[in-house]
């Protein structure tokens, strides 16, 4: 066997990054094929008799899960008339384990995601949402200091207003994954809470629904997050994110106040950088007041000082070569909703234009592909075995892999934006 920085790996790697680079980041993600035809009739006729051997094996062993953790719910203080109502029917759903074994073979770009999360019909329509359900907003706003149009773009992005939030039953979602085992401790806790939200009264089982990874309601909060920040806003004894607007509106606030947004502050704003700005700055780790960012020449797009912000950051999130924005401690609440950069950025520039601001102004570099997880494990590889250590090669741009890329740029003299590209990747691999 050879170390994994061995000649023969590199070579192979490289090989196969090479082979791939042409066409693959930009390719969608293929459709499923169908199985390749078995070589004799007789194994053509076992593959059904083994799936649903196999079925019933997982089912059985379903059987004895549920059977467990009802007993542990029993102990831990669940009453029979709520584990009768939540168990007794419970069913296994291989497609919940397949979808969470899923690993997507493509990334996106931030501008790819931002044009299919803005478009101009769920402008439209949040805006109508935003006039239809302005006194539940503007009451969470009272409440909560968060204004209505971030509270409504956040509904806009985690079920399109109420149209798409799930329809698969939170309690067998949960206990599938809970057997299946490869988050079988978070499931169970999510679990064990959703059966707590039952027996408060809040939801009946049949109405408990969301995505196939336990995400509930117009909202998309887990059981614990439920537990800990839904509210009943409407007064009728329940907190209900599924069906009552009031208590959509408060509930999403409530999560973003306890994540510690600021009210009479700006989530943050595309910005004009100086000449000769280093886009190794361009960093959320790095944090300075924006005074600070505007005596070193960073400006709003009219020329103005960038908006007071208290501890800010900079992103490029698309590099050196696209919009720059400067964002605050109200951008990192709505990371804790979901921690992704181009999440939040959508929810910002969304809630911007439903209260009748811009869009991105400056231009994507939009003729940049993204790399697949494939390159970019290769490019992961090449980092690591060139000195530029980007830590362990998963596929998944993360701060140690885009640390590693800013310290090779600048020792081939490129503007250090962290931002990986074929270009890169084929320097990167070219070099012995």
């Amino acid at each position: 066997m050879h170390e994994p920085g061995s000649w023969p790996l590199r070579r192979a790697l490289s090989a196969f990054a090479l082979v791939a680079l042409a066409g693959c980041a930009a390719a969608p993600e293929p459709a499923a094929q169908p199985p390749a035809a078995t070589s004799s009739a007789a194994s053509a006729a076992s593959a059904p008799a083994t799936d649903t051997a196999a079925q019933e094996a997982a089912e059985q062993g379903f059987a004895r899960w549920v059977a467990s953790f009802r007993a542990s719910a029993l102990a831990a203080g669940i009453d029979e008339a709520t584990l009768r109502a939540a168990l007794d029917g419970v069913q296994y759903l291989p497609r919940v384990v397949e979808a969470d074994r899923a690993q997507p073979e493509f990334t996106r770009t931030v501008w790819a995601y931002l044009d299919s999360a803005i478009t101009p019909q769920r402008i439209t329509q949040g805006q109508a949402k935003l006039a239809q359900y302005r006194a539940e907003a503007e009451a969470a706003t009272a409440r909560y200091g968060v204004p209505p149009p971030i509270v409504v773009a956040i509904w806009g992005m985690e079920s399109n207003y109420g149209g798409n939030y799930g329809n698969i039953p939170t309690i067998d979602a949960l206990a599938t994954l809970g057997y299946e085992g490869r988050r079988g401790a978070w499931a169970r806790g999510q679990l064990m809470a959703a059966l707590k939200i039952l027996q408060s009264g809040d939801i009946e089982r049949v109405q408990m629904i969301g995505s196939w990874a336990g995400a509930m309601g117009q909202t998309q909060f887990l059981p614990t997050t439920f537990l800990a920040h839904a509210v009943d806003a409407d007064g009728d004894g329940r907190r209900d994110i599924w069906g009552s607007l009031a208590d959509v509106m408060a509930s999403t606030a409530n999560f973003l106040a306890h994540s510690g947004w600021q009210a009479g502050q700006p989530w943050g704003a595309e910005v004009r950088l100086p000449d000769g700005f280093d886009p190794g700055r361009a960093d959320p780790a790095l944090r300075q007041p924006s005074a600070q960012w505007a005596a070193e020449g960073v400006q709003g797009l009219e020329g103005a000082p960038p908006p007071e912000l208290g501890e800010a950051s900079i992103l490029q999130p698309a590099g050196a070569r696209g919009p720059a924005f400067i964002v605050g401690t109200n951008f990192r609440a709505i990371l804790r909703y979901n921690n992704s950069t181009s999440y939040a950025l959508a929810v910002g520039l969304l809630a911007q234009q439903l209260a009748g601001g811009p869009g991105v102004q400056a231009p994507w570099p939009r003729e940049l592909q993204a790399l697949s997880r494939a390159q970019t494990t290769a490019l992961q590889v090449a980092l690591n075995e060139r000195g530029f250590a980007s830590g362990a090669p998963d596929g998944l741009m993360g701060p140690a892999t885009r640390d590693g890329l800013r310290r090779y740029q600048r020792s081939i003299g490129l503007p250090a934006d962290g931002y990986p590209t074929l270009e890169l990747l084929q320097r990167l691999l070219a070099q012995p």
